[in-house]
Parts: structure tokens; sequence; C-alpha cells
């Protein structure tokens, strides 16, 4: 079934948005909702795609007039819909001036953001802007920069000189506090370029909290071929994703310009906190998780593993852990928030690869599991299905899973992952190493994970992480 077919493009919104890292989730999430919001309320909110490294999203799209087919994986079947609302998509490390250029251009309102976690250059333990990151480095020495903080800044730099607002930066990725995270990154960085710049950004600029949420797996040549055979057409880049999406957003804009977000259904809110930590620890916790623990059993995908009983007690006991050390939004029931995930990740539509979720560990454990573990510790209460969580990353990050076939670890820090495990030969060694990365583990926190994540390691390099969840009285 189709909705949506391609539009007349002989007319398009005038660009008020440049997205820096355009990815599946963005185009998938963020440009359906901005789309819907112009259908509702109409407005000059075309989006400028920005591929901060590689071309092949732009490359695919050219051919498309930036079009493409989003996808909905419902357990009913599949629903198409073509989305036109991209004007053009810059590669940055072809053209950074070209992209310099757009951001500082005056009908530019907001920039967007989903560069991951570890696109924001920062220590994730701390929140700190990591001075040492050879991309900030080289930002804080050229006009012309690599990262995604400095092209907020340098933009912003231009728009000052110009006499301009500056725009409202907008992330979308999964960080705690995440505007004010990229707020505090971007004052940091632009205080050591320009006190004065870094004073104006503080004074003027706008930093809103985002929760976003919606499961997109990664595109396959399976996915295009079905998707033609859907529609008719071929299309380079569709974008699958499940029929759930959330995006709640702190009403704190430039200006007050923005796309009638309420009238696509995104939840405009005064503080995002709740729903952030709700999402964060409750979905990205236990996804996480059932990644690392049900890679090393043998599970490709989180829809097989939620589909292995033992599993699907596993994460039921993630939860009930996890809930004590979460706020709940007005209005939720954590318990029913809790039974709809399950349903989520038991969509037999979903391919989303354990593999996948894996990636980048060093950069989301703090936020995704390490959050519940210290609020729990300090709390005096046990946690021994999230401490397993921790030695299976801890495995995971090894390089080698339990059949001793090499794993393919994809991580900023994976090769000093990889020498921390392979400096001991026991799990207590290994457990030992790994907690001393300050990067991801604070010392205190740390200390007091040494010894339940060391008994987890102990059963789970002895039995497997199957036998070790299911004889662990978790």
């Amino acid at each position: 079934m189709e909705a949506g077919l391609p539009a007349d493009l002989s007319y398009r919104p005038k660009t008020g948005i440049v997205h820096l890292g355009l990815g599946a989730f963005f185009r998938a999430f963020g440009c359906v909702f901005i789309e819907d919001a112009m259908a509702a309320s109409g407005g000059d909110w075309g989006i400028m795609g920005v591929s901060l490294r590689s071309p092949d999203t732009r490359d695919a799209l050219r051919g498309q007039e930036w079009g493409y087919t989003s996808v909905t994986l419902a357990p009913e079947g599949e629903q198409t819909r073509w989305i036109t609302v991209l004007n053009d998509v810059l590669v940055a490390r072809e053209d950074p001036e070209a992209v310099l250029a757009a951001m500082a251009k005056p009908e530019v309102r907001i920039v967007t953001l989903t560069v991951t976690e570890k696109g924001y250059c920062h220590n994730p333990a701390t929140g700190a802007l990591n001075v040492d990151h050879p991309d900030i480095q080289h930002d804080l020495t050229h006009d012309v920069p690599v990262s995604a903080i400095g092209f907020l800044v340098r933009a912003l730099q231009r728009r000052r000189a110009a006499g301009m607002a500056p725009f409202t930066v907008l992330t979308c990725d999964n960080l705690p506090e995440n505007g004010r995270l990229v707020r505090g990154l971007v004052l940091d960085f632009g205080r050591r370029l320009d006190p004065a710049l870094a004073d104006w950004i503080k004074a003027e600029g706008k930093f809103p909290c985002t929760m976003v949420d919606r499961i997109t797996p990664a595109t396959t040549e399976a996915d295009i071929a079905r998707v033609a055979e859907l529609t008719g057409r071929p299309d380079a880049a569709p974008v699958m994703h499940e029929p759930f999406a959330q995006w709640v957003i702190e009403d704190d804009f430039v200006g007050d310009a923005r796309p009638d977000f309420a009238a696509a259904g995104v939840e405009m809110v005064r503080d995002v906190t709740a729903h952030e930590h709700m999402k964060l620890r409750m979905l990205n916790g236990t996804h996480s998780a059932l990644a690392y623990t049900g890679y090393l059993a043998g599970h490709e995908t989180i829809a097989d593993t939620v589909g292995d009983p033992v599993f699907a007690a596993y994460v039921r006991r993630l939860w009930s852990e996890i809930i004590p050390a979460v706020q709940a939004p007005e209005g939720v029931s954590l318990t029913e928030y809790a039974e709809a995930l399950f349903d989520r990740y038991a969509n037999p539509g979903i391919r989303h690869r354990t593999w996948q979720i894996a990636m980048d560990g060093s950069q989301k454990l703090p936020q995704r599991i390490l959050g519940s573990l210290a609020a729990n510790l300090s709390a005096g209460r046990d946690c021994p299905a999230l401490c397993l969580a921790v030695a299976a990353w801890m495995r995971y990050v090894g390089g080698m899973d339990e059949q001793g076939q090499e794993i393919d670890v994809r991580d900023p820090l994976a090769a000093r992952l990889r020498d921390a495990s392979e400096s001991a030969d026991t799990p207590e060694g290994k457990v030992a190493a790994l907690l001393g990365m300050r990067e991801v583990f604070p010392e205190e926190l740390a200390e007091q994970l040494a010894q339940p994540v060391t008994a987890a390691a102990i059963h789970l390099w002895a039995k497997g992480a199957r036998v070790a969840i299911q004889e662990g009285a978790l």
C-alpha cells in the first residue's frame, strides 16, 4: 500500500533548515515530521542535508531530485510514502565552504543534527569537550572545520559578523539533556576561539533539548529491491522504520521561528528531561543490553533475541532494575511503556541487527546503562541484569565471540578497548583494565562496579551469555 505518491516538484519550500549528519534515521524521522508540519501549516522549512564525511547519500539521492521512499514496517505489512522535503545534499569533506555558506544564510533559522554520540567530540563520562580530539584540534586552528561542533561555531561566527541572529541548534541524538550538552560544547569551543563570540552565543543562542524515538534499521540491498517491487519504481536510498514515532521538543527557539511541529504530532514541552531519561534508559539501555548479550548468544536481530524466552525474561528483568531509576513523565506509566517497548522489539518486520546497535558502545554506555547503574547503586539497590550487560559489552569489545570468531567491533576507541581486554588473561583482569578507561567509567562508579561486574563476567566467560542469564538468578 502506498501513500504520498511523488509530488509535483515544480515548487519546493525554500530552505529554512540545514541538517548535519544526513543518515537514515533523520530521513525516516525528522524529515517526515517537518514535511507533515508544512503540509498542515505551510512555511518555508525545506531541508538542506549535509553529509559530514561520505558522499554515498548525496550520490544516491541526486538522481531522484532528493526524494526517497519512507517505508513503514508494520506487522500487517509495509506502507510506503514518497518524501520530498529535501532540497539538496552537500558533502562537507568535499566543499566545507558551501556548508558554512548555507548555514550563514539569513533564511536558515534552524540547524538540526544527527551525528551520533561520537560526532560531538566529547568525553561521554563527563560531557566535556575533548580538546585532544584530532577534529577539534584541527578546527581550533583552521577557519574551515571538519567536526559538527566546528561547523556550528564557525557558522555562528559568520552570522554574528554579518549582524544576523543565530540559528537555533536542534540536536536529535541520544544524549542526556542533549541541548544543554551541545550548548556547553559550542560555548567551550567558541570561548577558545573568541570569548566575545561565546558571550554572544550564550546570550542569543537557543539549544532546545529533545527526545527522539523511531527504530530505524539499516537499509539493505534486499530492502531496495523490495521497495522497487512495492512502488514500481527504483529508489537507491529508501529508509525503513517501525510505525511508532515520538518527538518531544523543548519549545525554545530563536525568535520563536520553527515549523508548526505540534500540527505534525510533536510534543512541545517546557522540560524534556523526564522523557529523555525514560527513553535513554528504558529503550536505548535495554537495546544495548540485548545487542551485546544477544550478539554473543548468536542472535542476529533484536526481534530474534526477544523471541528467545530466556532473553524475553532478561529484558523484563532489566526494566525492573531500570524503572526505579527513572522519573516518569507526567501521565506516563513506566510499566505500560515497557510493555509497549517489548511489542516494538518483537515486531518481525523490523530487522534491527544486534551488531548495528552494538556500534560505538564506549560513547553510548554512560547515558544508556551507567546512569541507571549509578542511580541504583547510590540508592543501595542491586542490579545484576545491568551488570551483566556491562560484562557482555566488555566481552564484545574484546573482539572474539563465544565461538572463537572475530567480531567486527566498530567504536572510536576500538583499538584501545581491545588492547585493554588483551592486557589480561582472566575475566577479572579484563574487567579491571576496562573499568580503568576514564572516558567511559568515572572513577567512583568504576570502584562500585568492580565487584558485581567481575562476578557477572566470570559467569559470562565460563557459561556464555544465554546460560549466564538462565543461571544468574536474574
